[in-house]
């Protein structure tokens, strides 16, 4: 009864998964290997032969009819024998997933594709042959192969090959990989990769204006007629024999990439993509023409602000406030920096005080960045510079988000320091790039925002799916992981994932980002100093380096332990099928490798001006820069408590052997070296009492029951003690003292 229950609940779970990915967005969205490998495992078997499996155990195993010809099923690979079963020859495979929507629409593309080609005749003058034995069949003449394997059923196999999405297509020759298909998964885009590889293979042997292709699902096709479209192809035997040596090369060298020169081709012969959005046009009349800062009424902040897409900085104050006066000659000098550029506006709050309540305002000066309805604060420092330096960053906003090409992101990469870069092709849609645009706003004074159809850029940064959010800082790609389209129009959930990684490698310590880098994680922070230019280039650069190679073999450490639960994870595999245990078998089977990156204590990078901040870190690290140089202290602001010396006793400095040899001594668990405190005496035993109180919290409470008992107890100690009548008597060893003044009734117990 309670297995037939669960088979039930089972079925039950891959239907309803099957419904929602249908229901999702129907444009061409690649669903990802983890979020498919979560769902349920097996399912019906029509699942896997809507996705193209073909004669695995989902299906029967039955031959096909193309142009007259039978046409056996598509050889359906074993995870586990993979690099047995496509070790010789070429093989084109498909990666998918039962339960993928996407897998399932290409399913009739990819099961025509194989048939039309192998029930073809390389050599057309040639009688019809049997495509098994013919030295003129298909597959003997390219010795090329069709082949599908599911990655719910092998997703070890799938993840090795480093499968990020589906349905992914891959070709490989004697079971190394030569390159991933990366066009339009349609007939056209299939065959014309297919082609390319053929031709390099026999060079001359493909038809010069290229092959006419039958439709998905159709049983036939006139393989003498031509092509509606011809191709354009060079196909002089000369050429196309170079062709075939280059293929050679690239396929004998396994993970290589496609060249430069291919990526160009690539992306001039991409079709041109739908015009995507435009924002809506600047008004005639240009901003702040007066040169001031306007005030604004509850009426007149509706009408100029709220109700236009017109950008606004509005300061929110009180007369009788004393950093709102001192902010004032600023904020007017701003306005008159400003003029003709972007709107300068404030709001008295002892006057419209239900306006600066609509807008949340808890303190004075509150300052805000509008556009159309929406707002975000102004958080930094109140200086003129600072002021005017984040408002030109906010007037970029008002062209959108840019598009570039690689040539354009490569002169950005060398004045911007983390650049959100977005993938999108013609399958994208508005409501895509509406919501694009509204995280602009928010990114002012923080990154930048741009986004590409380019497709060196997609090779550069192994971008498969689309859209795609990424952000690089010195070159170095982070990527945002959607697990479904509505994930990528998500804002707060894609906001979040940008704050958390919106600081360069290793940014400047100030006052406005301090918090945002000081909490939550280990930072090894660089004291320096500007006056001395030409060292402080060079230990800016030591500490970037020593961050890079730090996350660098953070990232191999992680991979590391991931693949040795892994294998653990497959060993026990392995031995429940030798004890042929099937409840072993499914425990081991429903082992869940979810460990990530971020579940221990992060480690992060900065540098502060020791000369501006030199009274903050005289006091706090006891460090004076100007007497004695540059230094490295490695900071852990939750427990108040930083180190300064290496393993031999001497000072950190920037250096990347020196904070490299320091920095895993410090991040070990204990710590092996001794750290001093950031604060002070007093400061430091109550935060300690703190630490322990929230630690160990019953027994916490066990000794505060204990002091407040003993407390009552000698306090009724005391009272007794002193008995009745105020007397000055005491008792020593038996005997009475020589302050009794009132007789015998002042003796004490």
């Amino acid at each position: 009864m309670r297995s037939s229950m669960i088979r039930t609940l089972v079925s039950l779970g891959v239907l309803a998964t099957i419904v929602a990915s249908s229901a999702s967005d129907s444009k061409h969205q690649l669903n990802t290997v983890e979020d498919v490998l979560s769902e349920t495992k097996g399912g019906p078997m029509d699942a896997g032969a809507k996705a193209g499996a073909t004669n695995s155990e989902a299906v029967s195993r039955t031959d096909t009819v193309f142009n007259e010809m039978e046409v056996p099923p598509m050889k359906e690979l074993n995870g586990d024998e993979l690099e047995k079963d496509i070790g010789k020859g070429y093989w084109f495979i498909k990666h998918y997933s039962p339960y993928c929507h996407h897998c399932q629409a290409i399913a009739p593309t990819w099961q025509t594709l194989y048939e039309y080609y192998y029930t073809s005749r390389p050599v057309s003058s040639a009688k019809s042959a049997d495509t098994k034995t013919s030295l003129n069949s298909f597959e003997r003449y390219y010795d090329f192969h069709f082949a599908s394997i599911d990655c719910t059923a092998f997703g070890d196999a799938c993840t090795a090959h480093e499968i990020n999405a589906f349905p992914t297509f891959s070709l490989y020759k004697d079971a190394k990989f030569v390159k991933k298909f990366e066009g339009h998964k349609d007939m056209a885009g299939l065959s014309a990769f297919v082609e390319e590889t053929l031709e390099s293979i026999r060079p001359g042997s493909r038809p010069t204006e290229g092959v006419k292709l039958p439709e998905p699902g159709a049983s036939s096709v006139d393989t003498g007629a031509k092509p509606e479209t011809p191709t354009q192809k060079d196909k002089d035997v000369s050429g196309g024999k170079a062709a075939g040596e280059k293929h050679k090369v690239v396929a004998s060298k396994a993970g290589a990439s496609v060249s430069a020169a291919d990526a160009k081709a690539t992306e001039k012969a991409k079709p041109k993509t739908r015009k995507v959005p435009t924002l809506p046009k600047k008004p005639s009349t240009p901003p702040n023409p007066a040169g001031k800062s306007i005030s604004l009424s509850q009426e007149s902040f509706q009408k100029l602000v709220t109700n236009t897409q017109d950008p606004w900085f509005v300061k929110f104050y009180a007369p009788w406030c004393h950093h709102c006066q001192a902010l004032a000659p600023s904020w007017q000098q701003m306005g008159k920096e400003l003029q003709g550029k972007l709107n300068i506006g404030e709001v008295n709050c002892d006057v419209e005080v239900r306006l600066c309540k609509d807008v949340r305002v808890k303190g004075y000066p509150t300052i805000h960045f509008f556009r159309g309805g929406e707002r975000v604060e102004y958080e930094g420092l109140r200086g003129l510079g600072d002021l005017v330096s984040y408002a030109k960053k906010a007037l970029d906003i008002g062209m959108g988000v840019i598009d570039v090409d690689a040539a354009a992101f490569k002169e950005l990469e060398e004045t911007e320091e983390v650049i959100f870069l977005y993938f999108y092709d013609h399958a994208t849609t508005t409501e895509d790039f509406a919501a694009l645009e509204r995280l602009t706003l928010s990114l002012v004074g923080h990154a930048k925002l741009v986004k590409t159809d380019s497709a060196a850029l997609a090779e550069r940064f192994k971008i498969s799916t689309w859209p795609r959010l990424l952000v690089s800082r010195d070159g170095r790609p982070s990527y945002y992981n959607a697990l479904s389209p509505a994930d990528m129009r998500d804002f707060r959930q894609v906001l979040s994932w940008m704050q958390s990684v919106w600081l360069p490698l290793v940014p400047e310590l100030t006052a406005s980002n301090s918090r945002e880098i000081m909490t939550g994680k280990y930072v090894v922070l660089g004291i320096l100093s500007r006056e001395r230019a030409d060292e402080f280039i060079l230990d800016k650069r030591e500490i970037k380096n020593a961050a890079l190679d730090w996350m660098e073999k953070q990232t191999q450490a992680f991979q590391l332990e991931r693949q040795e639960l892994r294998d653990s994870k497959q060993l026990r595999i392995e031995e429940a099928e030798d004890r042929s245990d099937q409840r072993a078998l499914r425990n081991a089977k429903s082992i869940r490798i979810d460990i990530s990156e971020h579940d221990k204590k992060q480690v992060g990078f900065a540098w502060v001006d020791g000369i501006f901040w030199d009274r903050w870190i005289r006091t706090t690290y006891g460090v004076n820069v100007a007497l004695d140089g540059e230094r490295v202290i490695i900071n852990d602001e939750d427990n108040h408590r930083y180190w300064d010396k290496t393993v031999s006793g001497a000072p950190i400095v920037p250096s990347r052997t020196s904070i490299l040899e320091t920095l895993p001594k410090v991040v070990s668990n204990p710590p092996q070296l001794s750290s001093k405190s950031s604060t002070g005496a007093i400061q430091h035993l109550l935060f300690k009492f703190r630490g322990g109180m929230a630690s160990h919290p019953f027994i916490t409470l066990i000794l505060l029951v204990v002091v407040v008992g003993g407390a009552y107890w000698g306090k009724g100690r005391i009272r007794r003690s002193k008995g009745g009548g105020g007397s000055g008597f005491f008792h020593l060893d038996g005997k009475e003292g020589w302050m009794n003044s009132s007789g015998p009734s002042g003796k004490a117990d």
